[in-house]
């Protein structure tokens, strides 16, 4: 399934989820162990932002914070986010993105369809970690599960490899898509904190 038509309406997913959490929520655990919503929500903020949309220009990557750096203690930190996330998005959503080579950091370049890819299955899985983790719905409708579980059928064995997801969980042939694509991307559908 081609992603490129799909990544404004994966873009929306996590901000959704994003405007439901507040500072109350921060400190709960996620099915990402060893993140809590507070890091997690900056993970998501710093990779799939402005780096993400340098990457489908093919431009030098932005000056980043460091990794410990806290977006959700600025102000409009959600807000910005969903600025930051659409224009990553709609850059994605042009053919040239999808084409040569790019990359997400200073340690090479890849196949800009991986990167495109990854970071599809990005937004949707910590859009679904984050719900999970703070008692949302995660709104991914039956295209985008479907993508999903394609994108993670694909890259789950390399994902696992370089420790990006966990091991599979099990989970029954005749789950949802969503579930199935849950449980190759390491994640347990059952999941709650």
């Amino acid at each position: 399934m081609e992603l490129r038509p799909l990544m404004t309406r994966a873009a929306e997913v996590p901000i959704a989820v994003v405007q439901g959490i507040g500072p109350d929520l921060f400190s709960l655990p996620t099915p990402c162990t060893e993140y809590d919503v507070r890091t997690l929500l900056n993970h998501l903020i710093s990779w799939t932002g402005s780096r993400f949309e340098a990457a489908a220009h093919k431009t030098p990557l932005p000056e980043s914070p460091a990794e410990d750096h806290d977006f959700t203690a600025e102000p409009d930190w959600a807000a910005r986010y969903a600025v930051s996330v659409r224009a990553a998005a709609a850059a994605w959503s042009e053919q040239a993105a999808w084409e040569g080579e790019t990359g997400l950091s200073v340690s090479g370049a890849m196949p800009a369809s991986v990167i495109g890819g990854m970071m599809f299955a990005e937004l949707l899985l910590h859009a679904w970690d984050l719900a999970a983790a703070t008692g949302q719905k995660v709104p991914v409708d039956d295209e985008l599960a479907r993508a999903l579980f394609g994108q993670a059928s694909a890259m789950a064995e390399m994902a696992r490899r370089y420790g990006a997801i966990g091991p599979e969980v099990a989970v029954s042939e005749t789950a949802p898509l969503l579930d199935r694509a849950l449980g190759l991307a390491g994640r347990d559908p059952a999941w709650t904190s």
